[in-house]
């Protein structure tokens, strides 16, 4: 990705020069308030004489300012650096050396490697071309020329180094006024965006190209004043060598500003490590170690996640001691299922090395067992666990990632929403609705972890020109969220609980099924919950006044439409997957019909591939263990078995009523891929076991309303990102209790559409 220019600028402004460079920050900062204003509708005679300042004016007057204080500062420096650069290439061409100049032994010809012997080495050097004949003379007549020769010898190299310096100068000049051309033609370009007006082609031919610093006769002249030092650092060291030269002061260049940039880096690594530390001072306050009979502890045992992973611990040993069942392995699964749920649900380590930790369990304690309900050897688990772990669903995961690196690292997923929302008009509500819709769209192919992100950006020139605190900043954000969550049931691909659910399917949906079911269910869930963010986030007049998000994204070349190919491709295949079983067998095989098209031809790197969700893989891979360990040793049929003597007689809608409600509860206080984890294998078993055995539509509805859980900040990754959003004030737009009040409401609003409209749709469809 390309460096922001106020990055650039910063790495590589001179540091002395820093307060003349072109106020970037400024020009944005006044850019943005002068596209707020534009859209506020007057108020008042105050507000009516603001709404009076036409903002090209009024941004052409900012550039001005700026202008002309560029344009001093480089004159001042121009006359300073030019008047000692007459002066000293004056003197290298009245130096007169004794002998022709050649190359200097300690020069190497690799401009980026400079010795600091080569201003030692020059003065043998040059000793050695005075000849036999001074050193047949006689002694103290031999010191006398030395001595001549020396002053001479220095003074070369004194002038040498004033070169160097010399075209470092020059050159720093020269970069003063690209980086400046560059802001400049940078701004002008985001004010004609923003604002949609055309300024940058009349202000550059009639204003910059007419400045001083700007004009092609300054550029030539500092260029010619370049050429120049080359050819007197040519003479006087290379034996009028120009070339080498060039390529020798381009490496003394480089290594100055390498150092100023290390500098920069040095300084800023300094002050960012002292914020560090002061935050960290702030937190770290001096408190009472916790001590055992008079010995104190080290600070790690006041981390509360050592004493969460001794409480589970304790709990894990206690039931593989006391065996709750008569058989030995479902007595050990049962252990080993309480401990990963407990290290899930209170994230005591990490997710995915819970995950990694249950086919170690399974394997040493002897989880696994024949069809004679024997214990199977630990070679044999093992290659049953490994059977288990790598299966179709995670292929089909990674070919869902490829698919959206692609669409995201090309910039075809942003590229395609705002194609959209700029022709969404200006309405409040209309451009919620379309934001949510359009944030469910993306999640189908990019997941609902990395859609939310790229919304929030494409929203940014909306966000930016509503007031603090407004409400309808407050809908945009929460209806990105929530759309999101309900975007998650939208495709097997858009959140790992739908993989989850794929994984406890037999036989899996097909994406076709699972279309039929999702989009009506994703449709209709979102529309109430647009209704409900208009009505208890009005907008207010500074919103109805607002602008609309302009269309400028680049043109597709064909690699844009190679992706779009390989990606239609690619969901066709899933969705024709059971017309073509009898060549593919399984969907899975499928997912690697975009790895082998997007990551061959170069298109993705390996760079790419190692940026995958890894993570999600091994969650995926540590749930599908799980699972099939508890179905092997037989736990989940006697669960399930206990569990359906207690449900038998209700219908299945019934059944769906109350286990929905559970995993609604469930999800929205753990994670919706723990949650679905946990809870998918379970339902799927107590499917199988009722007298009207459908597993599937169980399975299908509590993977849904794990998604549909987002009463809280914290429940689910969308609802994560949306509270972590601030202004450009860096106040959040959102409060817990705005989360709460709206989150509630959406997530029993969701339920209902699922269990309705999804259980019915499931039923006609034959599930």
């Amino acid at each position: 990705a390309a460096m922001k220019f106020s990055s650039a600028l910063q790495f590589n402004a001179v540091p002395e020069w820093r307060d003349n460079y072109v106020d970037y920050g400024a020009l944005k900062k006044l850019l943005y308030a002068l596209e707020k204003e534009s859209l506020r509708p007057p108020n008042g005679q105050e507000s009516a004489a603001l709404m009076a300042r036409d903002p090209e004016p009024a941004f052409t007057q900012a550039l001005n300012q700026q202008l002309k204080k560029v344009d001093s500062f480089y004159q001042t420096e121009e006359v300073k650096t030019y008047e000692k650069e007459d002066a000293l290439c004056e003197e290298v061409s009245a130096f007169d050396f004794p002998g022709s100049p050649v190359l200097e032994p300690g020069t190497s010809t690799n401009p980026g490697i400079r010795s600091e012997a080569s201003d030692s080495s020059e003065n043998e050097m040059n000793t050695s071309t005075l000849g036999a004949a001074h050193r047949r003379k006689r002694k103290n007549s031999t010191a006398r020329k030395m001595d001549h020769h020396d002053e001479f010898s220095y003074r070369r190299i004194s002038l040498k180094r004033e070169l160097i310096s010399m075209y470092v100068s020059l050159n720093e000049l020269s970069t003063f006024v690209d980086i400046n051309k560059t802001g400049f033609r940078k701004i002008l370009k985001k004010f004609d965006k923003t604002l949609g007006l055309s300024l940058l082609p009349i202000y550059t031919e009639e204003v910059i190209k007419q400045t001083h610093i700007f004009k092609s006769s300054t550029q030539d002249e500092l260029a010619r004043r370049i050429d120049r030092v080359v050819r007197e650092y040519a003479d006087l060291v290379l034996n009028g060598d120009e070339v080498l030269a060039a390529e020798t002061l381009k490496g003394y260049l480089r290594e100055h500003v390498v150092y100023e940039r290390n500098t920069v880096w040095r300084d800023m690594i300094g002050m960012e490590r002292h914020t560090q530390a002061v935050g960290t001072d702030k937190e770290q306050m001096p408190h009472s170690r916790i001590r055992v009979c008079g010995i104190a502890l080290p600070d790690s045992f006041s981390n509360p996640a050592i004493y969460k992973l001794t409480l589970i611990s304790t709990i894990f040993l206690l039931l593989l001691a006391f065996p709750v069942l008569q058989s030995r392995p479902q007595s050990n699964c049962f252990a080993i299922v309480i401990a990963a749920s407990l290290l899930w649900a209170t994230e005591a380590i990490p997710l995915f090395v819970t995950s990694l930790l249950v086919p170690l369990l399974v394997v040493v304690l002897r989880v696994p067992v024949d069809n004679h309900g024997h214990a199977l050897t630990a070679k044999q688990a093992s290659d049953f666990v490994f059977s288990k772990m790598w299966s179709p669903v995670i292929t089909v995961l990674l070919g869902g990632f490829t698919l959206a690196a692609a669409l995201s690292k090309y910039n075809i997923a942003k590229a395609m929403a705002v194609m959209i929302l700029s022709r969404s008009g200006t309405n409040p509500r209309v451009i919620v609705l379309v934001l949510m819709f359009v944030a469910a769209f993306l999640c189908m192919w990019i997941s609902n972890v990395a859609a939310p992100v790229l919304l929030y950006s494409v929203a940014q020139p909306l966000l930016r020109t509503l007031p603090t605190g407004d409400g309808f900043a407050k809908a945009i954000i929460l209806g990105i969220a929530l759309a999101s969550n309900v975007g998650g049931m939208a495709s097997p691909i858009a959140s790992p609980q739908n993989i989850i659910a794929l994984q406890n399917m037999t036989p899996e949906l097909s994406w076709t099924e699972w279309f039929s079911i999702s989009l009506p269910v994703c449709i209709l869930s979102i529309t109430l919950v647009w209704l409900l963010l208009v009505l208890t986030f009005p907008p207010s007049s500074d919103a109805s006044a607002m602008g609309h998000i302009r269309d400028h994204a680049d043109k597709f070349s064909f690699v844009h439409y190679y992706i779009l190919g390989v990606t239609v491709l690619t969901i066709a295949l899933w969705c024709l997957e059971h017309q073509a079983e009898f060549i593919v067998g399984d969907m899975g095989i499928l997912g690697f019909v975009p790895i082998i098209l997007l990551f061959g031809p170069g298109i993705l790197s390996a760079a790419d591939f190692n940026n995958f969700l890894w993570t999600i893989i091994a969650l995926a891979m540590g749930g599908v263990t799980m699972g099939k360990a508890v179905e092997s040793c037989g736990l989940l049929a006697t669960v399930a078995t206990a569990i359906e003597a207690q449900v038998r007689g209700l219908s299945l809608f019934s059944v769906v009523l109350v286990f929905g409600f559970m995993i609604l509860v469930i999800a929205s206080f753990i994670s919706h891929t723990v949650a679905a984890l946990i809870v998918l294998p379970l339902v799927k078993s107590i499917g199988e076991e009722m007298t009207d055995p459908h597993p599937r539509v169980l399975v299908m509805i509590s993977a849904f309303l794990c998604s549909a859980a987002m009463a809280l900040p914290t429940s689910g990754f969308p609802n994560v990102t949306a509270i972590c959003m601030t202004d450009e004030f860096g106040v959040p737009y959102l409060t817990v209790m705005d989360f709460i009040t709206r989150g509630i409401p959406a997530s029993v609003l969701v339920y209902i559409v699922v269990v309705l409209v999804g259980y019915a749709i499931s039923r006609w469809i034959g599930l």
